[in-house]
């Protein structure tokens, strides 16, 4: 055998063993593919994150996983967790899940969705039940009769409240049902024992309350106290 066809024999060998090679890889990687099932997106801190930080779409990303490894309260979506706050500090590139969420379950003590110094607010106002859901935020409008007979008053009472539960209002629920247009909700909120003092004042003598849904992640502040009249100056 000469030279030149020595060489061209292992050459031919290498190639021939360099594909087998890459045949075995190519069907072991299918097997462990097969065996950690579909990737899965779970929601993960872009950084890290205080307890208390609100979760904004600046502060959350998205990361796919093999599904057998992603935690089975790991939220799937950004938008399953906007608005809401952590209760607990995340690591940047951490899992988020609504266990950590500041009320969810293991924060607060069973049966008491709200930390100290807080308390939760039951009332009946109009709004829509389909966007007034729990976990996201409403502005309160409370609406009072005027004492000269010129129509009365509304108020923007409080701004971005947590909304802890919500239903559809029972037909004849609320004060002043009897005056208010529209769909009604029932809501629970998250609010400050002064807070919950005017909201049990307001239900009881106010004409009507109003919820407003918040866009998820809007913080701003600054309008409440604001009162229109009847004359809407």
């Amino acid at each position: 055998m000469t030279r030149r066809r020595r060489a061209l024999l292992l050459i031919g060998l290498a190639l021939l063993l360099g594909g087998l090679a890459a045949s075995d890889v190519a069907r072991r990687e299918a097997a462990i593919a097969r065996q950690l099932g579909p990737d899965t997106p779970v929601v993960v801190a872009r950084g890290d994150l205080p307890a208390g930080a609100r979760l904004t779409t600046q502060r959350l990303a998205v990361r796919r996983v093999p599904a057998r490894y992603a935690p089975a309260a790991a939220a799937r979506a950004p938008g399953e967790l906007l608005g809401q706050r952590v209760a607990v500090p995340v690591a940047s590139g951490g899992y988020l899940s609504t266990n950590d969420l500041a009320g969810a379950g293991g924060v607060a003590p069973p049966g008491v969705p709200v930390r100290a110094g807080e308390r939760v607010a039951d009332v009946v106002a109009s709004g829509s039940p389909a966007l007034v859901q729990p976990g996201g935020h409403v502005d309160v409008l409370v609406t009072r009769e005027s004492n000269h007979g010129d129509g009365g008053s509304t108020t923007l009472a409080l701004e971005d409240v947590e909304v802890l539960a919500a239903s559809s209002a029972p037909e004849g629920a609320g004060a002043s049902s009897s005056q208010s247009l529209g769909p009604r909700v029932s809501a629970s909120l998250r609010v400050t024992v002064k807070q919950a003092v005017y909201l049990a004042a307001a239900q009881a003598f106010a004409r009507e309350i109003r919820l407003l849904p918040r866009a998820a992640g809007d913080d701003r502040h600054g309008s409440a106290g604001t009162e229109i009249g009847a004359g809407l100056a």
